[in-house]
């Protein structure tokens, strides 16, 4: 294991003007220190040369039980939602402790390499022998000192329409399940899917966890179990606990109904998960032309005060072929794709993988302060818009005051710069 670091010494920081110390002792941030030009580091310390440090990058939607499984034992040859459901049902019965330990150590120590510190995974619980649940619970353990990883009970099927779908869930949690998935769009009819959102708030406020709802990932847009998901984490006073992934079919819906409903969604104060590349890829597929994208009204949810965050959804498994774990990729086509390249949403566009994704997993100790844990990495750029036009791989991460990761960059600068 390398040794801790005395400080990170020419750092930026977002927001912020000049260069910075950030001292660590105890594996937390000790002290934050403007400097008077450059300094030279010493062996203890790590030189950031004048570019940008930021926490760490959060993953707040990935399916790490089916990453790594595109063609098995099939290839989605449609694209769709529905097809991968199919083909992931057959992959299920393929299952094994080992199978599901190897593929997602190898995904998470990808996601290290990174900058990824914080990984909230979805995990099928539409299983009887529940073997998906069971290895991730291992996984969290053995992964520790390079993730934190958060656990959702996703009932991948339904949980009134899979048989004993509630048990389930219920067994999930015993067994360590850290937050109450739901996917009401998919059970068998609307009915159901009210009472599902019922259940699974019964369910979490009983168990004291989290939520995390599949919502609305679908073109329709009379598909609206966002509103219901409000309304109940509303009057149960739960919103800052509750995220509403997807929430596709929000594309679809008319101004008059996004008037009332973003009131609710206000009060409420619910946490949103867009998930950029796999929506652009996987919705619109029954349209002609023009053709939806389906992903959620992101500026108009971050101009309405609502914290909303990115995620990748899937590494290569039978929804989405690609991936890389990189999130600054993921970032760069969400913003495009939802219209965000004004100079000022692309100086606040790390927080949609940084500070808002902490949010949705409802971390308490995270960022860069003093006091807080010694966490963050290192970016190619003095700002947020030339890390952005860099696209580099983080130059390191620091996780409690010890460095995981550390590069050089890659690529020259651009012309010009300092």
């Amino acid at each position: 294991m390398t040794p801790h670091l005395e400080a990170i010494v020419n750092a930026r920081l977002v927001g912020a003007d000049g260069l910075y110390t950030l001292r660590m002792a105890s594996g937390r941030f000790s002290a934050i220190e403007s400097q008077v030009g450059e300094l030279n580091a010493s062996a203890e310390q790590l030189d950031a040369r004048g570019n940008l440090v930021s926490a760490p990058f959060v993953e707040p939607h990935i399916h790490l039980d089916a990453a790594l499984t595109a063609g098995e034992p099939r290839w989605n040859r449609s694209g769709t939602l529905f097809e991968g459901i199919e083909c992931w049902a057959e992959r299920k019965a393929l299952l094994s402790r080992e199978d599901v330990i190897g593929r997602a150590e190898q995904t998470l120590k990808l996601f290290a390499a990174h900058g990824i510190q914080y990984v909230r995974t979805h995990v099928d619980v539409t299983d009887p022998q529940l073997t998906a649940l069971q290895a991730m619970v291992e996984v969290r353990e053995r992964v520790r000192d390079f993730v934190d990883l958060q656990i959702v009970a996703f009932p991948q099927e339904g949980i009134l329409s899979f048989p004993k779908g509630p048990e389930l869930m219920s067994r999930a949690l015993e067994l360590g399940a850290d937050v109450i998935g739901g996917i009401p769009h998919f059970e068998f009819t609307r009915d159901y899917g009210v009472e599902s959102v019922k259940l699974l708030m019964d369910l979490a406020q009983a168990h004291d966890c989290l939520v995390d709802v599949h919502c609305d990932e679908i073109d329709d847009p009379q598909s609206r179990f966002l509103e219901v998901l409000a309304a109940e984490a509303l009057s149960r006073d739960y919103g800052s606990r509750v995220t509403a992934s997807h929430t596709c079919a929000m594309h679809s819906y008319d101004q008059a109904y996004c008037s009332r409903l973003f009131r609710l969604l206000q009060k409420a104060g619910l946490r949103f998960v867009a998930l950029p590349t796999e929506n652009l890829h996987l919705q619109g597929r029954f349209d002609g032309y023009p053709k939806r994208r389906g992903i959620t009204r992101v500026p108009e949810l971050l101009d309405a005060g609502l914290k909303v965050c990115f995620g990748q959804d899937s590494i290569r498994d039978p929804w989405y072929p690609m991936g890389n774990g990189n999130l600054l990729r993921t970032l760069d086509v969400g913003l495009h794709a939802c219209h965000m390249l004004g100079i000022e949403r692309i100086e606040s566009a790390l927080e949609l993988v940084t500070d808002n994704g902490a949010a949705a997993l409802n971390l308490s100790d995270y960022g860069i302060a003093v006091g807080r844990p010694a966490r963050c990495m290192v970016l190619h750029g003095h700002n947020p818009y030339q890390v952005l036009l860099n696209q580099s791989p983080v130059l390191a991460s620091v996780r409690d005051g010890r460095c995981l990761v550390q590069r050089q960059i890659s690529q020259p600068a651009v012309a010009g710069w300092e």
